[in-house]
């Protein structure tokens, strides 16, 4: 039997690659499809904005988050990790916890959207901005010290957060409680524009790093030895990765575990390790898992939950298997 040289099994690798992808987006686009019409009720012009909007919101969410997540996971070479270990989600609900213990609830649901979500994008970018700069600034810093004092702040915040949140009124804690997960039954057109926007133009940046993150994923060391300035693009991508979380976050809400399931799942589905087709991967199964999952939990089961509590439980149980499977390596 002849042993195929190395650019049929080439071919064939792309080939595959390009199924998946294929059958990633037939699936996104039928969920899609489906969440617009099924169960569709009276008003149909009305009835089909409302679910467009919402779509649109699933689709500019999922991909940021897709996006960053597999970034990180290059970078720090490690597939359990994504961007929320550095504590954008904590810092999040800090600044709701924040507002409703100094000014009431009743000020936190009649805020300016526009100005609340420049506050919330602001905040987490400096916070980005300021943990990078005093870590790689002039001294050279290992990554993992990055990710690490990540997690201390992730952690800070969180109990800051609870500790406030032990202060302030019955009454008012049910209505912070709501902007702790995900939502996007009331998205803002306006912000959704601007952070599509913001996010095409960061992502279209990122994506000129495709290529040299493909020898990033080698290890730093192999990186280095092949000619990438591995510092230049650890920044680059990490400026990359905080915008696009900060965006997204401040959107919607935080979805912790989106980004560990998707990027995992990328990389499983599609066996490649080159980033110009893990991004687009993820972001269909991110679609897949939002779109999809909210068409189920409204069509199927009648469910009014909200979505991000289904994907936390789901990713969590992932990100325990993930952990375990790794143990025994």
């Amino acid at each position: 039997m002849p042993v195929p040289d190395s650019t049929t099994a080439l071919r064939a690798e792309r080939r595959g690659e390009r199924r998946v992808l294929g059958l990633l987006l037939a699936v996104a686009v039928l969920a899609v499809v489906g969440f617009c019409v099924l169960g569709l009720k009276g008003n149909w012009e009305y009835a089909l904005g409302v679910r467009a909007r919402k779509i649109a919101a699933m689709v500019v969410v999922g991909y940021a988050i897709a996006f960053s997540s597999v970034l990180f996971q290059t970078v720090t070479n490690n597939r359990i990790l994504t961007p929320s270990i550095m504590g954008f989600d904590s810092l999040f609900v800090l600044i709701q916890t924040l507002i409703v213990f100094l000014f009431g609830a009743l000020v936190l649901t009649r805020l300016d959207g526009r100005l609340m979500f420049a506050v919330e994008v602001g905040a987490m970018v400096l916070f980005a901005g300021a943990l990078y700069r005093w870590l790689f600034g002039r001294r050279s810093r290992d990554l993992y010290v990055l990710v690490l004092v990540g997690i201390i702040f992730g952690t800070l915040f969180a109990s800051l957060s609870s500790f406030i949140s032990r202060l302030i009124d019955p009454n008012e804690f049910v209505v912070l409680q709501d902007t702790y997960f995900a939502s996007f039954n009331a998205v803002d057109t306006e912000l959704l524009a601007l952070s599509a926007l913001l996010i095409v133009a960061v992502s279209g940046y990122g994506a000129r790093l495709f290529r040299q993150l493909d020898v990033e994923a080698l290890g730093r060391d192999y990186a280095v030895n092949l000619g990438v300035d591995h510092r230049a693009v650890v920044n680059r991508a990490l400026i990359v990765i905080a915008v696009l979380v900060a965006v997204s976050t401040a959107l919607v809400g935080p979805i912790t575990f989106l980004g560990l399931l998707v990027a995992n799942l990328a990389r499983q589905l599609t066996g490649s390790v080159r980033h110009r087709v893990l991004v687009p991967a993820a972001a269909l199964i991110s679609v897949i898992a939002l779109v999809g999952g909210q068409l189920v939990l409204e069509q199927l089961f009648g469910l009014d939950t909200t979505l991000s509590l289904v994907i936390n439980f789901v990713g969590g149980a992932y990100f325990i298997a993930l952990l375990i499977r790794e143990s025994r390596r």
